[in-house]
């Protein structure tokens, strides 16, 4: 039985982001492909039960610090160390953050396969010392990873040209929900919704500035935290105490309510600037969610053709939506149905997972 730790997500099973998500698909896939799981997160991030829970998985926690500057290093060195020490038969690793600690697995003859993620010393999040421990940790995975991932063409092209490697192209996948009820007090293809963290790169302040004139024709719903508290939490509170068509949900972990939320919004607004396949985008169209995105190279390539692009200025965004929701109940659900069968065809998790499998066995046959 072949085995494999996973470092740099917050845990099995965890609801927080794309990198949790991912493993929350591909851990059970790889037990039962007959590997021996470990996966390691941090104290109190997890969520016992439920349906990704699979008590074949093993799991792991190492002291780090819970900060924001700190938590993803911290972690990352002690879930290294200790990988390291039990010497599995390779590591998936997230986060380039997490390269610095490449040389004590490959010292330990443990081969990693990184999931580089999205361009971090670009996001507006992070002050400049941040962006270089990136940047830095971006070169130690380039120089001492065995195998790279890069979840989208563009993220490959990038590394391609900046770094001089290659690697292997494996998106995120979404899944296609059945039909689920609309959630209370909404109706379907009647509201605007946004999923994301707060943070300055997936537009918050230019579509925060857009809600009022939106809520003053349609219900806004807005479900995500900064995580940590703070300015962006305070403006989503304020904007759902003064428009009573305006809806807080904070951070949801509940996923039947986040798909019915995506499956019956008379369009999703997707604001993420910087990374390569948004995990959040590619279900949103295994939903059937009528889509504006933010216009990346990124967005572009998930959407394709068919997608519906605006610039990041908060005027654009409230003529845009405005516009959309203006249009037909027939012509929005068209747009769904186009956005889920491309979702289906490019993006689904079955083959997300068999891509990983494949990547990890290629290491240990090296």
């Amino acid at each position: 039985m072949p085995s494999v730790a996973v470092i740099g997500t917050r845990g099995y099973p965890s609801y927080y982001g794309g990198f949790e998500t991912a493993i929350r698909k591909l851990a059970p896939y790889l037990v039962g492909m007959g590997w021996e799981v470990t996966v390691y997160g941090r104290r109190g991030t997890t969520q016992a039960g439920g349906e990704c829970a699979d008590a074949a998985v093993t799991t792991r926690t190492t002291p780090g610090f819970e900060t924001k500057s700190l938590s993803t290093l911290s972690y990352g060195l002690t879930s290294a160390l200790d990988t390291a020490a039990r010497r599995p038969d390779a590591a998936l690793v997230m986060n380039v953050a997490n390269g610095y600690f490449l040389p004590i697995l490959r010292a330990s003859r443990v081969p990693t396969l990184v999931n580089v993620d999205g361009i971090e010393w670009e996001r507006a999040k992070w002050n400049p010392l941040a962006q270089r421990v990136f940047r830095t940790g971006a070169g130690f995975a380039a120089r001492h990873a065995n195998g790279l991932v890069f979840d989208s063409r563009a993220i490959e092209s990038y590394w391609r040209q900046t770094f001089r490697v290659t690697g292997t192209y494996i998106p995120y996948g979404g899944d296609v929900p059945p039909a689920l009820p609309v959630p209370e007090g909404l109706a379907h293809r009647g509201y605007v919704l946004v999923v994301a963290r707060f943070v300055a790169e997936n537009s918050m302040q230019e579509f925060f500035d857009a809600v009022p004139a939106i809520a003053a024709r349609h219900p806004v719903v807005i479900v995500g935290s900064s995580g940590y508290g703070g300015d962006w939490d305070d403006a989503a509170r304020t904007l759902a105490a003064d428009h009573p068509l305006v809806t807080w949900l904070g951070h949801v972990s509940n996923d039947p309510l986040l798909l019915a939320l995506w499956q019956h919004a008379g369009l999703y607004f997707h604001g993420h600037s910087v990374g390569g396949t948004n995990p959040a985008l590619v279900q949103a169209m295994a939903a059937g969610a009528p889509i504006l995105a933010r216009d990346t190279v990124y967005n572009r390539e998930v959407l394709g053709q068919a997608g519906h692009f605006v610039i990041p200025d908060s005027d654009a965004i409230t003529k845009s939506i405005l516009a959309l929701m203006a249009s037909s109940t027939e012509e929005r659900e068209k747009a769904g149905q186009a956005n889920l069968e491309r979702a289906i065809r490019h993006y689904s998790w079955a083959q997300v997972c068999a891509d990983y499998e494949s990547a990890l066995r290629g290491l240990i046959r090296n």
